[in-house]
């Protein structure tokens, strides 16, 4: 057991995208728009941090590889009550790259939901109605692509 040998396998571009999001109060993403959060721009904080968990799957998940990743792209879409975060990762690989995204879109989420939850507690100190949802690979493509970042 283990992790998988990729030894054999050639090195190719890899690229996977992954996105979830979290719902939030109206209230709250007004105050985001506004970049009226006490922590700072919770959206860049939330970039660099997706973009650091990222480069750091292989330390968080035990059968990832350590991959060299030549990029990484993260954009976030404020809704009514909710943020969607995006994250594309590519890299020149024996393997892909789909649990990077992964983990750099839900780190994302997290941190989001670190930097807004003084916002979003109830007088009981409760989160009613704040989660992380929908975390999903959008595509992973392996070879040539065309395809732009999020």
């Amino acid at each position: 057991m283990g992790m998988v040998d990729v030894t054999e396998k050639p090195i190719i571009k890899r690229q996977a995208e992954a996105a979830g999001r979290i719902i939030l109060s109206p209230d709250t993403v007004r105050e985001i728009e506004k970049r009226n959060i006490r922590k700072g721009d919770p959206l860049l904080v939330a970039e660099v941090a997706a973009m650091n968990a990222a480069k750091q799957t292989h330390l968080l998940i035990p059968h990832c590889h350590q991959i060299p990743l030549d990029t990484v792209e993260v954009a976030f879409d404020l809704l009514n009550d909710s943020v969607e975060a995006r994250c594309l990762v590519r890299a020149q690989a024996r393997t892909g790259v789909e649990m990077e995204a992964l983990v750099g879109v839900s780190v994302a989420l997290n941190t989001l939901w670190d930097m807004v939850k003084y916002l979003e507690k109830d007088d009981r100190g409760q989160y009613p109605k704040t989660r992380i949802t929908d975390i999903r690979v959008l595509k992973k493509e392996k070879g040539a692509s065309d395809s732009t970042g999020p």
